[in-house]
């Protein structure tokens, strides 16, 4: 209804339509009712209709109204405000220039519920008189009421919700701040208050100041006790099993190779240009020595000389820098970082057990979420209590402190789970968010002060200043960040497809290494005189067979050829 629903009357705004021609009181009104020029002849008897087109309905004896809001509308149907007898003009954005609500403006009730760090109790410095009235709170909503009060020109009193409940429908209608606003105690609800269907059905909300969603609170496990081979951790059984076969295969293949190829047969008496006897250092246990002391990078008294086992000695040590720098890398992470197991990683998990309690607090937004046929076993497991064991809890500081006990967690908006586990290092969010939603500041239904408030809202919005109140409450103020330094990092163990490929190298070098000793082998034997009278395949074989002996001597007969030496003793 706009003001085109008025007729001008002998100069005074008279009601020509105040509600729907099919309305009951109609014919009553009609009776006494007549309209005639300028003036009216019959006057009615005094009525008041509650919910009409233009809010409460209220006519005196001489058939005047006295109570309605009037909306300001332009060419294009656009709400430019409104206007009502008690609090006069409301001017929505800038389309108009602003002006007061009033000459002397009055002093709105705010209605709000403590919950840090949204509104809490203003503690007074040493030698400081206890505050009064509105500098008894401080909070982000606190900062926010005044923020928007300033934009938009108006006084008001903070009052704390009489029941200490949000607003939930009971048997007699609703309680919490929603009551106070339905019954017109309160002129606006700034609090923690979550916009949600129920309540837009009885309240109006402004545009959300602050986007969130269920989450879990839950207390971290306990630290496990040190385990007595915890230094086998950095690696899985399998890379663990891997290692000790590469460990094996390449000493054995470093014993063959060794005393395969002619080059490992040294004079140990390199003056005596004679020998009788070559030596070979590549006995069975010197070659599990050898590639044990590289692996544990203490090294050996044992050199490598022929060109193939120095090939198989470069691959093996090259594996063992990369498997030593990682275990390293990762048995530091483990030791530590104190990897904490956590029975319940979601709502899904919380759902299938029993052991771990879990609710949420009475007459909130959280409690009617659970009714959703979607959490349908949670809600049936949380209202399955009887009052004096109760899951629910009647504010969020019980809540926390029951998480803080053990054995329960928490159902809360994302702010203030956040808010908690800054400040207290024991406690932790369990998965992400249930659902997306928003808080709005409440009002009553058709409120002149809606629209102006969410156009105030969006303004601070642009201007970061409500990030800036979000980061002063939660990030600076008293007890933010002392869990900073003690944030987890998790650390796992290298399992095989972590580490298959320095295995692949060690594999493609051991290839390489044996290759090169056939080369060596045959090269030898071409310039051999006794090679000349065996065929290179019987060679090769008689040569595998007298290598592959793991009680073989380390000495064999000398041949010219091995020691032609020049006068220097070199070969």
């Amino acid at each position: 209804m706009d003001l085109s629903d008025f007729r001008d009357i002998g100069g005074k705004i008279r009601f020509y339509r105040l509600v729907d021609p099919s309305h009951p009181l109609i014919p009553e009104l009609s009776k006494g009712l007549k309209i005639a020029g300028n003036t009216v002849d019959n006057r009615t008897d005094a009525v008041t209709i509650s919910n009409g087109l233009t809010g409460q309905i209220e006519v005196d004896d001489l058939g005047r109204r006295i109570m309605f809001t009037l909306r300001m509308v332009d060419a294009n149907n656009d709400v430019l405000g409104y206007w009502d007898p008690n609090n006069g003009l409301a001017v929505i954005g800038n389309k108009l220039k602003k002006m007061p609500l009033q000459k002397e403006p009055q002093a709105l009730v705010v209605t709000t519920i403590m919950e840090a760090p949204f509104v809490m109790l203003r503690k007074p410095n040493i030698g400081e008189a206890n505050y009064t009235g509105n500098d008894r709170f401080e909070g982000f909503c606190i900062d926010m009421i005044r923020m928007i009060a300033e934009d938009i020109g108006f006084n008001y009193t903070i009052r704390l919700v009489a029941d200490g409940k949000y607003g939930a429908p009971v048997k007699n209608g609703w309680n919490g701040m929603v009551r106070e606003l339905m019954d017109q105690k309160a002129d606006l609800a700034v609090a923690p208050l979550t916009i949600s269907y129920d309540r837009e059905q009885v309240i109006d909300f402004t545009k959300p100041y602050m986007n969130l969603g269920i989450t879990i609170l839950g207390k971290k496990p306990a630290k496990p006790d040190p385990k007595l081979f915890s230094f086998l951790s950095p690696f899985s059984d399998g890379v663990w099993a891997l290692m000790l076969f590469a460990y094996i295969v390449i000493s054995l293949v470093t014993f063959v190779i060794g005393r395969f190829t002619p080059y490992e047969w040294q004079n140990p008496h390199p003056c005596d240009q004679n020998p009788d006897e070559l030596e070979n250092q590549f006995t069975f246990r010197n070659s599990f020595w050898f590639t044990i002391g590289s692996l544990m990078q203490q090294g050996s008294e044992i050199a490598p000389i022929a060109n193939s086992t120095r090939v198989a000695s470069g691959f093996w040590w090259f594996f063992t820098l990369i498997m030593i720098s990682s275990y390293t890398a990762n048995l530091a992470a483990f030791l530590t970082i104190d990897k904490l197991s956590s029975p319940i990683n979601d709502a899904e998990d919380l759902s299938k057990q029993t052991d771990i309690k879990y609710g949420t607090i009475w007459g909130g937004s959280s409690h009617l979420f659970f009714r959703n046929p979607i959490y349908a076993r949670m809600w049936h497991f949380m209202k399955h209590f009887k009052r004096e064991q109760s899951v629910m809890v009647d504010s969020t500081q019980e809540g926390v402190d029951r998480v803080k006990k053990g054995g329960y967690a928490f159902l809360l908006e994302s702010t203030t789970n956040e808010y908690f586990t800054e400040r207290n290092c024991d406690l932790f969010q369990i998965g992400s968010r249930l659902d997306s939603k928003g808080y709005g500041v409440g009002t009553r239904r058709g409120s002149p002060y809606r629209d102006v408030i969410s156009d105030s809202i969006l303004k601070l919005q642009e201007q970061e200043r409500l990030a800036e109140l979000y980061e002063k409450w939660w990030r600076e103020s008293e007890g933010a960040g002392m869990c900073d330094e003690q944030t987890e990092t998790d650390a796992n163990e290298l399992g095989i497809l972590n580490v298959a490929g320095v295995f692949f190298v060690l594999f493609i070098g051991t290839l390489v290494a044996i290759v090169i000793a056939l080369f060596e082998f045959v090269w030898h034997h071409r310039r051999s005189k006794k090679g000349n009278k065996l065929p290179l395949g019987e060679s090769v074989l008689n040569e595998l067979k007298i290598a592959a002996r793991c009680n073989g001597s380390s000495t064999r007969p000398a041949e010219p050829e091995d020691t032609d030496c020049d006068k220097t003793g070199t070969e």
